[in-house]
């Protein structure tokens, strides 16, 4: 919703704010001046340039009542940004005063405010109009977490090592404002995600100071989600990040990435959100990144209950269909949240079968399904073996890659992840040829350690089906070609207990089957 434009402090600020609102300010040609507000700046959109002021608002969590602090502000905006999107963030410009008393844009006279210069993009381009279109593909939600990986991989580790202390705050302010708001939200709403929340916060308290403590409380972007990310060239580029409080900006890694994972869910495409969240979790940005899982539900939730804290503030400040519109956007997150609070039980489903049965399009197609939301960890052994030996997925590996002893050092990582994933509670689903019985025994006994459920999944398909996919492969992490299946064809394979799935029809046909064994296991409802 556009947020509405607020009253302009002084006569300076009304000043300044026609002054870019004026195309004559700028080179000729260029036609209207765009403005964009935002609770505490506003965006002047000229030609092919953006100027960026900040509000002279003084609120609880912030103070830009002085030129001092806006221009600290806008300098640390550039400072946060830049890095990340040099092709937005230009530079500062001062507006200052001349002598004959007239305003500028930049040179000499008396600074009166200063502005962010960007470059301009289109506002179609941002990914929040994209989610409004169609469900993110694959690709895109795999350049997102490859964003974000190298974004926290890159981020100044806080000195703070105090990771349950950076998050207490939030929880505590949201089960106020929850309680505020009991008529919009209803009691029971209020109650149950007060009472879960500070459960939850209390469940991970150990593991957030542990992450805090091994340097995953970073100095992140901080307000990570679809409104402040913009594709160019076909890249996502974040932008916009939280410069007003290094308070509010040093946070858990997860929880920088919770908003984005919140705000995919929230729009309907669960799918994307997995897949962000297992490429983030395979590229390993700081370490850690399977154990912290636990906290996911919690920092997913505090994500969508702030959503709902902003609806409420802003239900309060509108009326009529205004008003209604912001009821209906604290309700759904306020629901959204409880959810990520009550959490299903983890599982364990292995995926096995031949090379060029699917089983890695059907699994990551199985994962947004299964578990806490957005869905279950990914492990699939020709990504892990690529990274064993610290190649890139789609770079080929010779035979001796794929001798016993590497498969088995391969397998072995596949159980001790699938242990790590059940640990967090998190659901999981193992992507493996397993061909021995004594892999199909293991992976069963990492559910079975763990008191979880298990179903293992065995695909089948004929051999010139096969034949044809493995040799009509692109860019993918499986090295399996003709020669490869041939030989799986003569492997004894012992008794397969698992639920068979007949991959010879099309994806959807595979994953229709797949999941009517789950359901019998019910671990999809």
């Amino acid at each position: 919703m556009p947020i509405p434009p607020a009253p302009l402090a002084d006569d300076e600020e009304r000043e300044v704010a026609a002054f870019l609102a004026d195309p004559a300010t700028y080179p000729d040609g260029i036609g209207r001046v765009g403005v964009i507000e935002t609770h505490v700046a506003r965006v002047f959109l000229a030609g092919e340039s953006a100027y960026k002021v900040k509000k002279r608002v003084r609120l609880p969590f912030l103070d830009f009542s002085t030129l001092e602090a806006r221009h600290h502000a806008v300098a640390r905006e550039l400072e946060i940004n830049q890095p990340h999107a040099p092709g937005i963030y230009l530079g500062l410009v001062p507006i200052v005063r001349e002598e004959s008393g007239c305003l500028a844009l930049g040179g000499e006279g008396k600074i009166v405010d200063w502005a962010v210069h960007m470059r301009r993009f289109s506002q179609d381009a941002l990914l929040v109009r994209l989610a409004e279109k169609a469900p993110f593909p694959d690709t895109l939600a795999r350049a997102l977490a490859a964003m974000v990986a190298r974004y926290h991989h890159t981020s100044p580790v806080a000195s703070v090592a105090d990771g349950a202390g950076v998050i207490g705050p939030v929880v505590r302010q949201l089960a106020d404002a929850f309680a505020a708001a009991q008529s919009l939200v209803g009691a029971e709403i209020v109650q149950g995600f007060s009472d879960r929340l500070a459960q939850a916060f209390g469940h991970v308290t150990p593991l957030l100071n542990a992450r805090g403590r091994a340097g995953c409380v970073r100095r992140c972007h901080g307000d990570l989600h679809l409104g402040n990310i913009v594709l160019i060239n076909g890249e996502p580029v974040p932008f916009d990040a939280l410069e007003f409080s290094e308070r509010l900006g040093t946070i858990d890694v997860l929880y920088d990435l919770a908003f984005l994972l919140m705000d995919l869910d929230y729009r309907g495409d669960r799918h994307a959100a997995n897949v962000v969240l297992n490429a983030y979790a395979t590229a390993e940005p700081v370490g850690g990144e399977i154990e912290g899982l636990a906290c996911l539900p919690l920092f997913l939730a505090c994500r969508a209950g702030v959503r709902a804290a902003v609806a409420i503030e802003r239900s309060a400040q509108t009326e009529g269909a205004a008003r209604e519109e912001q009821r209906t956007t604290v309700v759904r997150h306020a629901e959204l949240a409880l959810s990520y609070l009550e959490p299903p039980p983890p599982a364990l489903i292995a995926v096995g079968g031949l090379s060029g049965t699917g089983k890695s399009t059907l699994a990551a197609e199985l994962a947004a399904l299964i578990g806490p939301a957005p869905g279950a960890l990914h492990v699939r052994s020709d990504v892990e073996r690529k990274r064993l030996f610290g190649v890139p997925e789609t770079q080929r590996l010779e035979r001796q890659h794929y001798r016993v002893g590497v498969a088995e050092r391969v397998y072995s990582i596949l159980y001790d992840k699938g242990r790590q994933a059940l640990a967090a509670r998190r659901a999981v689903i193992v992507d493996a040829v397993f061909a021995k019985p004594e892999e199909r025994s293991a992976i069963e006994a990492v559910a079975r350690e763990a008191g979880c459920a298990f179903v293992g999944l065995w695909l089948t398909a004929p051999e010139e089906l096969l034949i044809e996919r493995v040799e009509h492969r692109h860019g993918d992490a499986s090295d399996a070609d003709r020669r490869v299946v041939r030989e799986q064809l003569r492997y004894d394979l012992g008794d397969v207990t698992w639920a068979q799935v007949d991959a010879s029809g099309t994806p959807l046909q595979g994953l229709s089957e797949a999941e009517e064994a789950l359901r019998k296991a019910r671990i999809i409802l």
